[in-house]
């Protein structure tokens, strides 16, 4: 009778974790902002179908990097699960704390009782009536939970560039500033080398305070290129 194959529990759980955050790092970067009257999220992504930030709902917005297929599959259930508490109770009920701790249970359960892990992390961000509302969710690949306060940077260097933000983003930051700012980051640490990003190659988006009920708008075109000239 041949020896069960056997590996320490601790080891497993390592394996995995190594193994989804070479996964993650290899992708294109991902920064949320928070700015005077709301969210900013800015990608770098060259393609125009394939996008990386969406709406959840009406003051709810989603960021993710790493395998598409796998963070598309969770953004389709948020959204649904989102729609369906809105429907069956109240819209005000549908809220990104109560997303992040879907989302955490089921990244938590995919990492312990699949053999592979999500490749993914995400940010689930809501906006609120003032900007001390604001709330923004990390989530990694076992399900973690962070309450992020005022920024987040995924994928590729992000630990560059969190310690770029802490030093450079501040409070009352307008727009124009802010995307600034974000652009400027992921040509410095999106690459082996700095470089400029065009315009063409990004994602942009926001959750605007200012409007009535959908907050969720993208900025790309002629809009895009004014705001970062």
């Amino acid at each position: 009778m041949s020896t069960p194959f056997y590996v320490a529990p601790e080891q497993l759980i390592k394996d995995k974790a190594d193994y989804a955050r070479k996964g993650i790092a290899r992708g294109r970067s991902v920064i949320v902002l928070e700015y005077t009257d709301g969210v900013l999220f800015v990608a770098e992504n060259p393609s125009r179908a394939l996008h990386k930030i969406s709406e959840i709902y009406d003051r709810i917005g989603f960021a993710a990097v790493g395998k598409y297929n796998e963070f598309e599959n969770l953004r389709v259930a948020g959204v649904r699960l989102a729609d369906m508490r809105g429907y069956a109770y109240d819209r005000l009920d549908v809220s990104g704390r109560s997303l992040a701790n879907a989302y955490a249970q089921t990244l938590g359960t995919i990492f312990t009782d699949q053999p592979k892990p999500f490749e993914v992390e995400i940010v689930v961000a809501e906006v609120g009536q003032t900007s001390s509302e604001d709330q923004l969710y990390r989530l990694t690949f076992d399900g973690s939970v962070a309450d992020e306060q005022g920024y987040v940077a995924m994928g590729g260097q992000a630990e560059a560039m969190t310690t770029a933000l802490a030093t450079r983003w501040h409070e009352g930051m307008n727009l124009e500033s802010s995307l600034a700012l974000a652009v400027s980051l992921l040509g410095e640490f999106g690459a082996e080398t700095p470089r400029t990003i065009e315009p063409s190659q990004l994602e942009v988006a926001i959750l605007d305070r200012n409007r009535p009920r959908r907050t969720f708008v993208r900025i790309n075109g002629s809009k895009l290129s004014e705001l970062l000239s």
